[in-house]
């Protein structure tokens, strides 16, 4: 438990800013208006993207006994690559509704 506690302690900027961020995301995303979904969709795909590289980098460099960093790392690509997809087919839907129909 005290060890715990020290890594807050130690890293109580980190935990501020993560919190910060998440309260700062919230308000900006809520805010978009309706139009503008689709190129934020876009701008958050390519963002996952490079998550994806820094993933696929980092298990790359990784020592192989490291054995839960590896799964980590696969996770994080496996995870990404489905947001990256799924946003892809959200924002094609979200295109096809501007298309004009014959």
């Amino acid at each position: 438990m005290e060890a715990f506690l020290s890594l807050i302690h130690n890293n109580i900027d980190i935990i501020y800013f993560v919190i910060l961020s998440v309260f700062v995301g919230i308000e900006v995303i809520g805010n978009v208006p309706t139009v503008l979904h689709t190129p934020l969709m876009s701008g958050a795909n390519a963002i996952h993207g490079v998550v994806i590289v820094g993933a696929i980098y980092v298990m790359l460099h990784l020592h192989e006994d490291n054995l839960a960093g590896l799964i980590l790392g696969f996770f994080a690509v496996l995870l990404g690559t489905l947001n990256v997809v799924g946003g892809f087919v959200v924002t094609d839907r979200m295109l096809e509704m501007f298309k004009k129909k014959k």
